[in-house]
């Protein structure tokens, strides 16, 4: 073995080490923090666009309500859910010392990350102006809704290709670099959608082109650079692309988690419209009311977010090294960090709504309904936050089965229920208690199939 060689290795065996033998908290908390302060950037980024989208007009604002579900399913699946079956395989294959397989799968994932950003295209650009009608877009909105559809999901390999290449740097313990490219992707997209959609600085004023342009643009440039990062050998998992050879099994160790992992954005956002839908009938302040309350929700799920994606290199090199008991731990450990911090938020809005609330209308009517909403589910985020972090942890053991039902208990829960309280006309407040329930349902069923799965 060369003296290069040798140093690699190195390089590449202390972090896995690290991450099979270093105390679980203190580790966990470490690697959760720069994804919290990435998703914090993206936080950051929604509300600058829609402060900007704002200036616009009422009928932008109605437009990027229309296009919002699908970009929250675009990057939930390929960050959280196929991102998940990168980091998954990748760590398993260095949790058992297998490095040459590790660097193989991180190349077909890049290739898997090109295919669902080619599909996501294709379905939007030649579907999205039936999608935003059926959700009830009509003349201008429905115009410029698809304006920014176009420009946004033209570039969706972007998208794929910057969450899965920063998967494959987390499934190797650096969570580090892709926080700090994310962040940097955010300052790019609000710089530059900011300006090219008002025409700051001169420049004429695209509008909602404009907007999604600053996205596209942050994402190609984010893209390119981890690409570059991966392939320059800087990174801990060195790339032989002289050597690829396209293989089956490869693809099947990545897909197993993250193509039955998509299901469960999709149920998310399933949830929301279905019941966005039958809330309708309730009138426009009952809506508006949940509207801010699944907003919190989205907003919510970075935590979660984070706390889960930290646990699944741990948990997958535990797993590849056969350690399952320490895998256990870590998951428990995880969901419990991600219980109490989305929780805890889910409690002080609950005794005190008009923190969040506030921020958005002063209408009484829209405030009513948005206290009841969070006097009713508010308490139960402690269980989202358990079954979104275990949801995770669990793609690190490639037993992704069990958290999916839970996640298809809570989405019939809410169609179900929810048309059948709509159909005998009940109160408003019964059908945000159903949302609560829901939650619970959704924590309890994935512990449950945690506790229950065999891991290992």
């Amino acid at each position: 073995m060369t003296v290069d060689a040798s140093l690699d290795a190195a390089t590449v065996a202390a972090p896995a080490n690290s991450l099979l033998t270093s105390p679980i908290l203190p580790t966990l908390l470490r690697l959760a923090l720069p994804n919290t302060v990435a998703m914090f950037g993206s936080t950051l980024v929604a509300v600058a666009e829609t402060s900007y989208i704002g200036r616009l007009g009422t009928e932008p604002l109605a437009a990027i309500a229309l296009v919002f579900p699908f970009g929250m399913l675009t990057q939930m699946m390929s960050a959280g859910a196929m991102g998940g079956g990168v980091s998954s395989a990748i760590s398993r294959a260095l949790g058992a010392g297998k490095r040459d397989r590790a660097a193989t799968l991180a190349l077909h994932a890049a290739i898997i990350g090109v295919g669902g950003g080619l599909f996501f295209t294709v379905l939007m650009l030649g579907f999205g102006r039936q999608f935003f009608t059926l959700l009830g877009g009509r003349g201008r909105v429905l115009d410029q809704a698809c304006d920014y559809s176009q420009i946004l999901f033209s570039g969706a390999i972007a998208i794929w290709l910057v969450n899965t290449l920063a998967s494959v740097l987390r499934g190797t313990g650096d969570m580090r670099l892709p926080a700090v490219t994310l962040i940097a992707a955010a300052l790019v997209q609000i710089i530059v959608g900011g300006t090219l959609g008002l025409g700051l600085f001169g420049l004429p004023q695209f509008g909602m082109r404009g907007v999604a342009a600053g996205q596209l643009t942050a994402f190609a440039c984010a893209a390119i650079f981890l690409a570059w990062y991966l392939a320059s050998g800087r990174s801990r998992l060195g790339l032989n692309f002289a050597s690829f050879a396209f293989e089956r099994g490869m693809f099947v160790d990545i897909l197993k988690v993250g193509a039955v992992s998509c299901l469960s954005p999709l149920q998310s956002v399933l949830t929301i419209l279905i019941f966005t839908k039958i809330l309708a009938g309730f009138g426009t302040e009952t809506l508006a009311g949940y509207g801010m309350g699944s907003r919190l929700e989205f907003l919510l799920t970075p935590i979660a977010f984070a706390f889960g994606v930290a646990s699944v290199p741990m948990i997958g090199m535990a797993i590849g090294a056969g350690l399952v008991t320490r895998a256990r731990r870590i998951a428990w450990t995880a969901a419990a960090a991600s219980g109490l911090s989305v929780g805890l938020i889910g409690l002080v809005v609950a005794i005190k709504p008009s923190l969040w609330v506030s921020l958005f209308t002063s209408d009484p009517g829209v405030t009513a309904a948005a206290n009841m909403y969070f006097a009713w589910a508010g308490p139960t985020f402690f269980f989202f936050g358990i079954g979104a972090c275990l949801y995770f942890s669990s793609q690190g053991a490639a037993k992704v089965g069990g958290p999916v039902l839970a996640y298809t208990a809570r989405l019939s829960m809410v169609a179900i229920g929810g048309w059948w309280l709509a159909s005998i006309a009940a109160p408003a407040w019964t059908l945000f208690a159903l949302v609560g329930a829901a939650m619970i349902v959704l924590g309890l069923g994935t512990a449950a199939s945690v506790q229950l799965t065999r891991w290992g």
